[in-house]
């Protein structure tokens, strides 16, 4: 159970970063005559709006930029795979053959197919039209080539900025408060109950 609430979880952030690596500002409208969820099928698309997500999502390289996300996203899964699982000399082949599996089915297209009802509910044709001259141009094309880059590096100060913050801030609280201070060094010296 533990390990398909982890595995669960880092499906949800690497979707997440995918859906977040697209330049555009998505915004519901209003007067969108679809109203699929998430989850529903790309059947009730309009074929020539599905084209045109089709066709955003060729140029910006969407698909294969989630992808390429959820292998980036490998190395920081992994830990939480190990913590999850009872030790044992199984765990590090047992984790090397979930991502094989998993990278063999998370496909470019299974992607595009996933995200296709997401585009049709926040994007108008006409939208979509306008977004697709855009990324058709230099300065698109040039954003397509750096997104990866910039949202690796950004991933990375976050993470960098985070820990530094959660430093300071967790040295400022038991500054502030010496009682719970001594109680966090009480136990940690305290002989350990796992």
């Amino acid at each position: 159970m533990k390990i398909r609430v982890v595995v669960g979880f880092a499906i949800v952030i690497l979707l997440a970063c995918y859906c977040s690596a697209q330049s555009a500002p998505a915004q519901q409208h209003q007067n969108a005559p679809n109203t699929t969820t998430t989850n529903s099928s790309s059947k009730g698309i309009d074929p020539q709006k599905k084209a045109d997500i089709r066709k955003l999502m060729e140029l910006t390289g969407a698909a294969n930029l989630g992808l390429q996300m959820m292998d980036n996203m490998q190395s920081s899964m992994t830990p939480l795979l190990e913590q999850s699982l009872p030790p044992g000399s199984y765990r590090p082949k047992l984790i090397e053959l979930f991502f094989q599996k998993f990278r063999s089915q998370a496909t470019p297209e299974s992607l595009i197919v996933l995200v296709l009802p997401i585009y049709d509910r926040y994007f108008a044709d006409d939208e979509l039209k306008q977004l697709i001259a855009f990324y058709q141009t230099p300065i698109g094309q040039k954003s397509v080539k750096v997104l990866p880059q910039v949202v690796s590096e950004a991933q990375r100060a976050g993470a960098e900025w985070g820990q530094e913050l959660g430093k300071k801030s967790m040295e400022e609280v038991l500054t502030e408060h010496p009682e719970l201070k001594e109680q966090l060094e009480k136990a940690a010296k305290a002989p350990s109950s796992d």
